[in-house]
């Protein structure tokens, strides 16, 4: 068994050697198998500079993450109000049927809301970074009825 793979890696050697050193072809041969040797290096470096550069990005907002944890810096009312509405905005809320105000880092909910949408609304408001408080003010509807702001499928939006 041991000489016969020595046999067909032998032969097997002697015809890459004989392919890529035939008097014809083999120059070209040769360069062919640079240029993909060439090019796989610098593939490689690519996905390198970016795998580097993602982790180190992951890094950096980890560490923003965790400094934002003990930092309690005051945020203005409209760039809270912002936040809220961004945050709203990335969940299948009826969101824009709700009217949203800041005082001093306290939420006020205005508006009407269905019963299944309510936990999902508040849970997002309460984690937004800056928010102190909920005035919860939120009528709430069991079925969408004759409240036109609650018609339709709600969206999350587009990104």
């Amino acid at each position: 068994m041991n000489k016969g793979v020595t046999l067909i890696g032998g032969v097997g050697l002697g015809a890459a050697l004989m392919y890529m050193l035939d008097p014809d072809r083999g120059k070209r041969r040769r360069a062919l198998v640079q240029d993909k040797v060439t090019a796989a290096g610098h593939k490689a470096e690519d996905l390198a500079g970016k795998m580097t550069r993602d982790v180190r990005n992951r890094i950096y907002g980890t560490a923003a993450e965790i400094k934002s944890l003990f930092s309690h810096e005051e945020v203005s009312d409209d760039v809270l109000v912002a936040r809220v509405r961004s945050k709203l905005g990335r969940h299948p809320v009826h969101d824009g049927a709700l009217n949203i105000t800041a005082n001093n880092g306290i939420i006020t909910l205005r508006g009407p809301v269905l019963t299944d949408e309510l936990p999902k609304v508040l849970r997002s408001v309460r984690f937004v970074r800056g928010v102190k408080g909920i005035d919860n003010r939120l009528e709430v509807h069991n079925e969408a009825g004759s409240v036109s702001a609650l018609q339709g499928t709600p969206q999350p939006a587009s990104a």
